[in-house]
């Protein structure tokens, strides 16, 4: 007799269905701000009416793709997991230019400097994490090439920074990896290190945010601090 018991496998055509639509990716990629948007900023974002940004919004929620959480008269929208916001940005990556714009300059800003969801990206990102394994902060783990181990110099090092090494390693996701970059194809920090390196950047005012943007600029003290330690910048 066949077996009573259920199987499950992962709903592929379901998710590319939903990432799929126009309107709904175009909302995920607002979201790679890092910050949580409202149904109405979601979509004057989208180019749609609120009343049609429901029923994509209750989409996404439905897939695990988004999570929302009600604060006074405004529900709130984020991505459910780190892992959605590496989807994304896998789709940036392999995502071919729309052909009605001028193809991006290398030294366009969002280039240059960017948030890749909550980590640094860009060619700034990308030399940071290159810079760490210069200096023999960071090695790669020989059991998984994507994933990133700290030394004891870097412990010392990024905890003399202002790190709480500790603290990112206690957070429930991967503590550092290599992420590709879309613009750069070359690899920066992510993980909860690289999150709590970019956070600790913009505490010392080393770097600012546009306003509803991912755009990064380095401040003229952060370039200096910067480069003190060994990271040059154009």
């Amino acid at each position: 007799m066949p077996s009573s018991a259920s199987t499950t496998e992962p709903d592929i055509a379901r998710l590319a269905a939903t990432v799929g639509d126009a309107r709904r990716i175009q909302m995920l990629c607002l979201l790679m701000e890092g910050r949580a948007l409202t149904a109405k900023e979601l979509a004057l974002g989208a180019g749609i009416e609120p009343a049609t940004a429901t029923a994509h919004l209750k989409r996404l929620l439905d897939d695990g793709l988004l999570e929302s959480t009600a604060q006074g008269r405004h529900k709130y929208f984020r991505f459910a997991s780190e892992q959605v916001a590496q989807m994304v940005e896998s789709l940036m990556r392999v995502a071919p230019p729309r052909k009605l714009q001028p193809a991006a300059k290398a030294d366009e800003p969002i280039r240059r400097a960017r948030f890749c969801y909550d980590h640094l990206a860009g060619s700034l990102g990308t030399g940071l994490l290159a810079l760490l394994l210069k200096k023999g902060w960071l090695e790669t783990d020989a059991e998984d090439p994507r994933q990133l181990l700290i030394t004891a110099k870097g412990d010392k090092a990024l905890t003399a920074l202002g790190l709480d090494v500790d603290a990112a390693r206690a957070r429930r996701r991967q503590f550092a990896c290599r992420c590709l970059d879309w613009s750069e194809r070359k690899d920066h920090l992510g993980g909860a290190l690289g999150a709590a390196l970019a956070e600790q950047f913009k505490a010392l005012k080393w770097i600012s945010r546009e306003k509803h943007s991912r755009v990064v600029k380095v401040t003229a003290l952060g370039r200096s601090q910067l480069q003190q330690l060994g990271l040059a910048l154009a």
